[in-house]
């Protein structure tokens, strides 16, 4: 199965400071190597987003186009409002990126890996999966 992967990972497997052993970087590591990861347009954009530097810029997109976005749909956008509703009506809060992530997963089939725990509040009402590390 693909996985989507959310900011935060893409965040911490970039940083300079990370930690040498983290769980879910390496198994970041591993979705790269086996080619399943999935990457999206506004995933893209909230990494780029940011940076001041436009030769680190430059090298961050140049690294980043070995990921193409999968296409999304109207259908995406129309699921992740209903997801932001549904989520909404239970009192659970989450940005558009968050749903709209949750929403094309459950549409193409996708695991999530994130860092953010606001994932595991949104999978208790949104038929998503979330990749665990192996």
């Amino acid at each position: 199965m693909k996985v989507l992967v959310d900011t935060s990972v893409w965040s911490l497997a970039l940083r300079r400071d990370r930690p040498a052993e983290n769980a879910l970087v390496g198994e970041f590591a591993e979705l790269i190597d086996e080619q399943r990861v999935v990457m999206i347009g506004p995933v893209r954009q909230e990494l780029l987003s940011g940076i001041r530097n436009a030769t680190q810029f430059d090298r961050l997109r140049e690294h980043l186009q070995a990921f193409p976005d999968l296409a999304l749909t109207v259908a995406d956008f129309e699921r992740a409002a209903e997801f932001f509703n549904l989520c909404r009506s239970q009192g659970v809060q989450g940005s558009n990126t968050d749903f709209l992530i949750c929403a094309v997963a459950s549409n193409h089939n996708l695991a999530i890996l994130t860092a953010d725990q606001d994932f595991v509040r949104f999978a208790e009402d949104l038929p998503i999966r979330l990749q665990r590390v192996r």
